[in-house]
């Protein structure tokens, strides 16, 4: 949902505590998404063949073949007989968005583990989802050392403290936008440079200014700029799409430079369409912007 307005124009400080709020929406779409299938359905495109571990409502059915036909591995994802999990996002003219979010289907994630793949050496990815489910497969990757991901994402406002303060614990790379790594912290009590002294990589991204790498193997910052793009239409989606991008190339133990600036490619073509699963791009098209944006030629096949 959009309006062709601004929050700013609404919102005032000295009204905060009694907010009561309608505006009139210019555009309204329904699209599939959830952070984790996002994630998976660019790495798909890319080529790569991702494990979705989720749960989803009994009508997601096609939804699962659709991701399944691009090369994502639905196999472990769970059928819970509760509705799949909604986001429910308003943006206004500078992108600022508010949302709410259902979980549903996520409420019944208990059977959700990375058991199965505990000493295959794989990267694990978690994405904003239920708080208990996140937490409990932060535990996982800290008791069995796998190499973990940690995107708290939208959910910093959700999960406790002492929660996030695990995963920043557990992280090889710990992923945030700029508003998120601040509550983290404000949330967690652990500064933004003490995590960057503790996590190996962190990356914060910053929308249309691009994105930082710092962390404690980081020793000097990586700054990345963004790839150009015909046209905004809708930043819901782009930073997952900037995640897959970005994993892509960690997986292929890239240059961290090379993962971030492909991370940028893959957002930028996410931000021309509305809806977080409704961009396309093939292998030849990413490097062809890449090169564009870049000056730097990409090899997808490649590994270091």
């Amino acid at each position: 949902m959009s309006f062709n307005g601004s929050y700013s124009d609404h919102l005032h400080a000295e009204k905060l505590h009694k907010i009561s709020i309608s505006t009139f929406l210019d555009e309204l779409h329904d699209a599939r998404g959830g952070v984790g299938a996002n994630i998976a359905y660019s790495l798909g495109l890319l080529g790569a063949t991702p494990v979705l571990l989720s749960s989803i409502g009994p009508n997601g059915g096609d939804y699962m073949q659709d991701l399944a036909s691009i090369g994502v591995d639905t196999s472990h994802v769970f059928v819970s007989k509760l509705p799949t999990a909604s986001f429910n996002v308003i943006t206004d003219v500078n992108q600022n968005q508010i949302g709410g979010f259902y979980p549903g289907a996520m409420f019944d994630s208990a059977s959700l583990t990375f058991e199965p793949w505990k000493d295959s050496g794989v990267i694990f990815t978690v994405s904003p989802s239920h708080p208990i489910a996140m937490d409990r497969l932060v535990g996982e990757a800290k008791k069995w050392n796998l190499r973990l991901f940690y995107d708290a994402g939208q959910q910093v406002t959700n999960v406790d403290g002492p929660d996030m303060a695990r995963g920043i614990d557990a992280a090889e790379v710990l992923i945030l936008n700029e508003y998120e790594i601040s509550l983290m912290s404000k949330k967690t009590s652990i500064s933004i440079e003490a995590m960057k002294a503790k996590v190996p990589i962190v990356v914060t991204t910053f929308g249309k200014d691009g994105s930082i790498i710092e962390g404690a193997s980081v020793p000097e910052a990586i700054k990345v700029g963004v790839a150009p793009v015909s046209h905004v239409a809708d930043p819901t989606g782009a930073g997952d799409a900037y995640r897959a991008g970005f994993l892509y190339g960690y997986a292929r133990n890239w240059p961290l430079k090379t993962c971030a600036q492909l991370a940028a490619v893959c957002g930028s073509y996410a931000v021309e369409q509305i809806g977080t699963q409704t961009h396309r791009f093939t292998p030849a098209e990413v490097t062809e912007r890449y090169k564009a944006a870049f000056n730097e030629e990409l090899d997808l096949n490649k590994e270091q």
